[in-house]
């Protein structure tokens, strides 16, 4: 790790960030990671992290690290009940193989896309779950700011 030097730029408003992380569940469970890998770049304020990942990292400089707890609440949401759906076998195209725990991509009413994953199957009934695989979990967002640099509009 490198020493932090007085005056160098903080993150925040207009900044661009490169970072390593690593994300764990609270059991120690590893989500994802960027340490084994090229690390991240985002602009801060851009949208790309959810705000409960970017806030923690506001003020801090190249060379810091921490680790935060992130709530549900600030991360993928909590989980919710009514995002489960029981649809039928028609609700599917032939070509997808039905199994539980296959992720099956539907598109909304946005024309986005929305991925769902299959809970269970009984006859012509399918329940899909809609909500984030992460909801309703506290997550450890463990972080080391590279690089704090001013964003550079293009």
């Amino acid at each position: 790790m490198s020493a932090v030097t007085p005056g160098s730029a903080t993150v925040g408003e207009g900044t661009t960030v490169t970072l390593h992380f690593t994300l764990t569940l609270e059991n120690g469970t590893q989500v994802d990671t960027t340490r084994d890998k090229k690390p991240a770049t985002f602009d801060f304020g851009d949208g790309n992290l959810p705000p409960g990942f970017e806030q923690p990292l506001k003020g801090m400089q190249a060379g810091e690290r921490n680790a935060f707890t992130i709530s549900p609440e600030h991360a993928f949401g909590q989980y919710n009940e009514q995002n489960v759906q029981l649809l039928t076998r028609d609700a599917f195209s032939d070509d997808i193989e039905l199994e539980v725990g296959t992720v099956v991509a539907f598109t909304d009413p946005a024309g986005g896309e929305l991925p769902g994953v299959i809970k269970t199957i009984e006859g012509e009934q399918v329940e899909v779950d809609f909500n984030h695989p992460l909801a309703g979990k506290p997550l450890v967002f463990d972080a080391e700011i590279i690089a704090v640099t001013p964003t550079t509009t293009h």
